[in-house]
């Protein structure tokens, strides 16, 4: 039996907790150059993977070793913000055109983002321990995948309406610098923890 209090509450929980991190970011960027059920679909897998191992994991997740899950997203990120930077000037009509792309490079290029950015994240500690806690997996979980969607979708939705008013080069840039910074704080807290 699903508990429609101990949902709300890790809905809320979780949604404010990942509102300010990357994922936003990252839904927001691919959001800008692909499809945006492509990107959701595999972004939504990537959360609902995350949550089921958060949950079926409970607590034991806060074990995980933070520094390399820290240096990893840091080199994700550099990664990412250079590819940004370094490629050449597109023609948007093409950037707009989401045909070009198809379901399962678009959907895996969202998966595998969040899959590794997302690993160890304070959202899936907190997940586990809110598992722990209520021993209650269903609504937990549903609570936390619900509030990582709701996340994405924003972010990803956001980036659409960004897009017919601000010129693509731009966004890409200020993503970029964003990624960068990113990047830099992760390798940061990787060395520093």
């Amino acid at each position: 039996m699903i508990s429609i209090t101990v949902t709300a509450l890790v809905f809320g929980v979780i949604f404010l907790a990942e509102l300010p991190d990357k994922t936003a970011l990252a839904g927001l960027v691919l959001g800008t150059r692909y499809r945006a059920s492509y990107v959701f679909a595999g972004v939504a897998a990537a959360f609902l993977l995350h949550v089921v191992l958060a949950v079926a994991a409970g607590s034991v997740l806060t074990l995980l070793p933070q520094q390399i899950v820290h240096a990893l997203t840091g080199v994700l990120f550099l990664a990412g913000a250079a590819v940004l930077l370094l490629k050449k000037g597109e023609e948007e009509e093409e950037v707009r055109k989401p045909a070009d792309q198809s379901f399962w490079k678009v959907a895996g290029t969202g998966f595998m983002l969040i899959l590794v950015a997302e690993f160890g994240d304070l959202t899936q500690i907190m997940t586990a321990n809110l598992a722990a806690r209520y021993d209650d997996p269903i609504s937990v979980g549903l609570g936390a995948v619900l509030g990582l969607w709701a996340v994405a979708g924003l972010g990803i939705v956001g980036g659409k309406a960004l897009m017919k008013r601000v010129p693509l080069r731009l966004i890409t840039q200020i993503a970029a610098l964003l990624m960068l910074a990113l990047g830099v704080w992760s390798l940061y807290e990787a060395v520093a923890g």
